[in-house]
C-alpha cells in the first residue's frame, strides 16, 4: 500500500503546482493588486482601493473587473498604458467614479460591454465614450443619483450604436427619451420611480428606430388610477415588448394595491377630480364649463324678464284683480250664509 501511495505522489505534485504560482507570475503578467482567474484573459481587482486603473495588465485580457476602488476620475486613455486589443468586457462597479473625461476609453477598440453601475457620476464629457465603436451594452444602474446627467449622457451616447441600456435604480420619474438611440433593443428601467408612462412617452416608443425596443419595468410604484389608462391599453396591446409585463403590480390606490396590471380593464381604473394628472384636469374643466353654461342661462332668463317687465307687471296686476274678485265673491257668499234673518222669517207662523 505504501508503494502505491509513493507512485501517486509525483502526479499529485504536478497537479498542485499551478496553485503555488502567485498571480504576478501568470502568463503575460497579472497586476500585483489583482488576480487572474484561470488565465490572464479574465482579470479581477476587488476592493484593493486602487487610485487609478492597473497598468501592468496582460495584453491578452478580455474581461476586466475592478470593484471597490477609488478611481474618482477616468482620465483620457485611462486603460491605454499598453495596447488591450482584445478587451471586450469592462466592469467598474463601486469605484467612486465621479468624472469621465473625453476619450477615457481610448485604446479599447474591441470593447462591447461597459458596466459603470453603483458610481456617483457627476460629470460625463461629450466624448467620454468615443473610440469604442463596438460598444453595444452600457450599464448605468444606480449611477445617476448624484446629479441630473440626462443632457450630458445624451451628447455622450449620440454616436454609439447601443443595443442594451440599463438604468435600474436611478429614481427616474419619466422615460428618458433623449437617452434612447435608434436601434436600441433592450432598456432596463426596474426599481425606479415610474408611476406610469404618459401618452407622449408611449408615442416616442413607436418611433421608427425604437419599434423593436423591449422594456423591463418591474419594482416601479405604478399608480393604477385613470391616468394609467393610456399605458394599460398600450401594455395589453404590446405585452411582448415588456419582458416582465405579467409581474407588474399596482402600488396604489389602496383598493388596487398588489393587483396585477394585466388583470385590470382601462375603463375600470378609478379617477378622482382632485388628481394632479391630466384626467383630473379634464374633469375639473368639465365642471367649470357646466357652471359657465348655467350662468349664461341665468343671464338670458334675467334679460327676458327685464325686456318684458311691463307685460309682466300688467299680468301681475290682472292676476291680483282676479284674485281680489274671487275673494270678494267668497266673502259675499259667506255673509249670506251667515245672516239669520231669512231663516227667522220663514219659521214665524
Amino acid at each position: 500500500r505504501a508503494t502505491g501511495t509513493g507512485r501517486w505522489l509525483p502526479w499529485l505534485g504536478l497537479a498542485l503546482l499551478p496553485l503555488a504560482v502567485p498571480p504576478a507570475a501568470a502568463p503575460g503578467g497579472c497586476p500585483s493588486a489583482c488576480y487572474c482567474v484561470a488565465t490572464p484573459e479574465l482579470v479581477q481587482c476587488r476592493y484593493e482601493r486602487l487610485e487609478e486603473p492597473p497598468r501592468e495588465l496582460p495584453v491578452t485580457v478580455q474581461n476586466l473587473s475592478i470593484a471597490g476602488s477609488n478611481l474618482s476620475v477616468l482620465p483620457r486613455a485611462a486603460f491605454a498604458s499598453r495596447p488591450l486589443p482584445d478587451l471586450r468586457l469592462l466592469r467598474l462597479r463601486h469605484d467612486n467614479i465621479q468624472t469621465i473625461e473625453d476619450m477615457a476609453l481610448q485604446g479599447l477598440p474591441a470593447l462591447r460591454t461597459l458596466d459603470l453601475s453603483h458610481n456617483p457620476l457627476l460629470s460625463v464629457a461629450a466624448g467620454a465614450f468615443a473610440d469604442v465603436p463596438l460598444l453595444r451594452t452600457l450599464q448605468l444602474n444606480q449611477a445617476l443619483l448624484a446629479a441630473p446627467l440626462e443632457e450630458q449622457l445624451a451628447l455622450a451616447l449620440r454616436n454609439l450604436t447601443l443595443r442594451r441600456l440599463e438604468l435600474a435604480g436611478n429614481a427616474l420619474r419619466a422615460l428618458p427619451a433623449t437617452l434612447l438611440p435608434a436601434g436600441l433593443e433592450e432598456l432596463d428601467l426596474r426599481n425606479n420611480s415610474l408611476q406610469r408612462l404618459a401618452a407622449a412617452e408611449l408615442r416616442s416608443l413607436e418611433a421608427p428606430g425604437l419599434r423593436g425596443l423591449r422594456l423591463t419595468l418591474g419594482a416601479n410604484p405604478l399608480s393604477c388610477d385613470c391616468a394609467l389608462r393610456p399605458f394599460l391599453a398600450w401594455l395589453r396591446a404590446a405585452t411582448a415588448r415588456v419582458s416582465d409585463a405579467r409581474g407588474l403590480r399596482c402600488s396604489g390606490p389602496p383598493p388596487l394595491r398588489g393587483a396585477a396590471l394585466l388583470r385590470l380593464r382601462p375603463e375600470g381604473l378609478p379617477c378622482a377630480a382632485d388628481e394632479g394628472g391630466e384626467p383630473g384636469r379634464l374633469e375639473t374643466a368639465s365642471y367649470v364649463f357646466f357652471g359657465i353654461v348655467l350662468t349664461l342661462i341665468a343671464i338670458v332668463f334675467l334679460m327676458v324678464l327685464y325686456l318684458n317687465r311691463r307685460g309682466i307687471k300688467r299680468w301681475l296686476h290682472n292676476l291680483r284683480e282676479a284674485c281680489r274678485d274671487q275673494m270678494e265673491g267668497y266673502h259675499y257668499r259667506y255673509e249670506q250664509d251667515a245672516d239669520p234673518r231669512p231663516t227667522s222669517a220663514i219659521s214665524t207662523p
